[in-house]
């Protein structure tokens, strides 16, 4: 298990490599980063509504995750027709799913379907979808591996010295297994991340240093919340696709969080 978990842990570094060091405008206008948005939100969507449906509710799974790569595909090709596009394609969809309830024959259950299709579109593909959107903002390749750098080590981070020196239960109601040492591991490893992104921002050691602990508590709550959802849908993992580590779902989780408030932190405080 731990092999595994190294080995995938290893392919997430490459990716934040990848995305530091590749020329994303010679990619234009479908770049690399865009295509894994786009991937992990289909799969993250499958892997949300798979888990509900095993609780018993019946999303429109489908039409959910066309509408959910739509958000990323829109950013990525600059298509945005009014200031808040996502929004709008959002209250679309809800139109939508209301005209395709006038097609089915049982009525019952039509709030929670449509409330958790809508849900999922904005917590697994609008939240994602702003890791797109930071990379367009001036020295977005450095702040992209920067807020990376900050959630994913914290993630690792947490791991290990959960697993390691991990006693005290953090929330053992929603996660039994994250432990008090694990999460404050979780922060120096967030820090030590900021670091090394810090040398694409050169921001002062202050302000890097308390923007980790930040966006590293964020990114630990982010991951609370999703075991917050399989807690309800009672499973463990969100999906196999990564070994050793659960689903896609598993591993967004805590960057559903931070990218969207990283983003309006540098896009509105900074500017």
């Amino acid at each position: 298990m731990a092999l595994k978990r190294a080995i995938s842990a290893l392919i997430l570094i490459a990716v934040i490599i990848a995305a530091v060091y590749i020329d994303w405008n010679s990619l234009a206008p479908f770049t690399v980063c865009g295509l894994i948005v786009v991937i992990f939100t289909a799969l993250g969507l499958y892997e949300l509504f798979t888990m509900l449906e095993h609780k018993g509710i019946n999303s429109y799974k489908y039409v959910g995750i066309g509408m959910g790569m739509v958000i990323p595909l829109s950013i990525v090709f600059r298509f945005e027709p009014t200031k808040k596009w996502e929004l709008a394609l959002i209250a679309i969809g809800l139109l939508f799913l209301i005209l395709m309830q006038f097609r089915r024959r049982n009525n019952s259950g039509v709030v929670i379907d449509i409330s958790t299709t809508l849900f999922g579109i904005l917590y697994v593909s609008w939240f994602f979808s702003f890791l797109i959107k930071i990379i367009y903002l001036p020295g977005g390749m450095g702040l992209l591996a920067t807020i990376l750098l900050i959630t994913k080590l914290g993630d690792i981070g947490a791991y290990l010295i959960g697993v390691r020196f991990g006693k005290t239960p953090l929330m053992p109601r929603i996660s039994p297994k994250k432990t008090i040492e694990g999460s404050i591991g979780g922060l120096f490893f967030s820090v030590l991340g900021g670091l090394i992104g810090n040398h694409f921002l050169s921001y002062s050691y202050a302000h890097i240093i308390t923007l980790s602990l930040v966006f590293g508590v964020i990114g630990q709550l982010g991951d609370l919340s999703e075991s917050l959802i399989k807690r309800d849908c009672e499973m463990k993992d969100s999906g196999k696709a990564l070994p050793g580590m659960g689903g896609i779902l598993d591993e967004i989780d805590s960057l559903l969080f931070t990218a969207p408030i990283f983003y309006f932190y540098v896009s509105s405080v900074l500017k």
